[in-house]
C-alpha cells in the first residue's frame, strides 16, 4: 500500500513526527543521520527504484523518503519500496488552510541531499526551464542550493542525442546540481546507445562520496 501519512520521517521542526526506520547499529562514518530525498520520474529506469532504495538503506545512519511523479508509478509497486512515498495527491490533501504544512517546502527542509533517479527527458526540460507543476518539480524549484542535488538522466538514445538535451543538462549543472552520467547499453526499447541510467551501484557510491564531502564541510 502506498504510504499517505502526510508525515516526514524524522521531521520535527516543520511537521508531525514519524519514528524513523530502524537503521544498522554498526559504527557509522557519518557524524549524524543524513536524510536523502529520492525523486523518481517516468522513465522505464524507475523499475530500479526498489533496488536503489534498498541499497541506500544499507548506508549506516541514512534516512530515505521518495517523491514520485504520477507517470513513474507505472514502473514499480509501492509495496516494494520500504520508505515513505509522496506523490502529488499528498501535497493537496495536506493543505486545507493557511496554517497547514506545505509539503514541497517541508521536504526541502527535511532533506540533506536530493537524488533524482531516473530523471526523464520531460522532467529534465521542466527543471531546466523552471517549470514546477507537480510535487517533485516544486521541491526542486524550492531546493536549498547549499545542499547537494544529484540527478541521473535516463531516456532513449535519440532523445539523449537531441541538441537541447546537452543545453538542459548544462543548465542543471549551472544551477550547481551534480550529474551522474547516463551509460551506453541496449535499452528496453531495443535501441543501443547512450541514455540508460547509471547503474545503481554507481549511483549509491556517488551518494556516499557526496555525503562524506558534505559532512566534512559541515564540520569545518
Amino acid at each position: 500500500m502506498e504510504p499517505n501519512s502526510g508525515r516526514l520521517p524524522g521531521l520535527e521542526a516543520t511537521g508531525p513526527h514519524m519514528e524513523p526506520r530502524a537503521t544498522c547499529s554498526a559504527a557509522a562514518p557519518l557524524r549524524r543521520q543524513f536524510r536523502v530525498l529520492v525523486g523518481v520520474t517516468g522513465s522505464v529506469a524507475a523499475l530500479k527504484l526498489p533496488l536503489l532504495v534498498s541499497k541506500l538503506l544499507d548506508i549506516p545512519d541514512l534516512e530515505v523518503a521518495v517523491v514520485t511523479t504520477e507517470r513513474a508509478k507505472h514502473f514499480y509497486s509501492p509495496r516494494d519500496v520500504p520508505v515513505t512515498l509522496y506523490s502529488d495527491a499528498d501535497e493537496w490533501e495536506m493543505w486545507k488552510c493557511r496554517s497547514d504544512p506545505v509539503l514541497h517546502i517541508d521536504l526541502r527542509r527535511w532533506a540533506d541531499l536530493m537524488l533524482v533517479a531516473p530523471l526523464d527527458a520531460n522532467t529534465l526540460g521542466k527543471v531546466a526551464s523552471g517549470i514546477c507543476d507537480n510535487l517533485l518539480t516544486c521541491v526542486i524549484r524550492a531546493w536549498d542550493r547549499s545542499k547537494p542535488l544529484l540527478f541521473c538522466p535516463a531516456m532513449n538514445t535519440a532523445m539523449w542525442e537531441h541538441p537541447i538535451t546537452e543545453q538542459q543538462v548544462g543548465q542543471l549543472k549551472a544551477f550547481g546540481y551534480i550529474e551522474i552520467p547516463c551509460v551506453a547499453k541496449k535499452l528496453v526499447c531495443g535501441d543501443q546507445g547512450l541514455g540508460a541510467m547509471a547503474e545503481v551501484g554507481t549511483i549509491v557510491d556517488k551518494v556516499k562520496e557526496v555525503l562524506s564531502q558534505h559532512g566534512s564541510s559541515q564540520r569545518s
